[in-house]
């Protein structure tokens, strides 16, 4: 397994890697809506900490040679299922047909009082 660790998306914050290669799939650890120089949320409403997850997340897929189009499998821990519709709304916009397989779990809180955590899965 190869890891993978990229400066324009958030350092991990435990003992962790960004995402591991194995070979045949990439495993991506949980990106939050952070901005990778601060350290500081992106915003304090779904829209805006869900786009940068999305940003995040693509920091990753690309320091290993991939994109949003090789990603397989999504998870999403949302703190409040109220805000399913908005952050639907924003991931919408970054898959296209034939979309991930994706599962939605709300959870009681997340790292640094994030609104979303979304997880991926990519075909090397």
């Amino acid at each position: 397994m190869e890891p993978i660790l990229t400066k324009n998306a958030p350092a991990p914050i435990g003992p962790y890697s960004q995402a591991l290669d194995t070979g045949c799939l990439l495993f991506c650890s949980g990106q939050l809506g952070v901005d990778p120089g601060s350290g500081d949320l992106v915003g304090d409403d779904i829209r805006s900490q869900t786009h940068a997850v999305f940003a995040n997340i693509e920091a990753v897929l690309v320091a290993a040679g991939l994109r949003l189009c090789d990603v397989v499998k999504t998870t999403v821990y949302l703190t409040d299922m109220g805000d399913f519709a908005e952050m639907n709304e924003v991931y919408s916009e970054q898959f296209a047909e034939p979309f991930p397989a994706r599962s939605t779990i709300g959870v009681a809180a997340l790292p640094k009082g994030a609104l979303v955590e979304i997880e991926v899965l990519a075909t090397l």
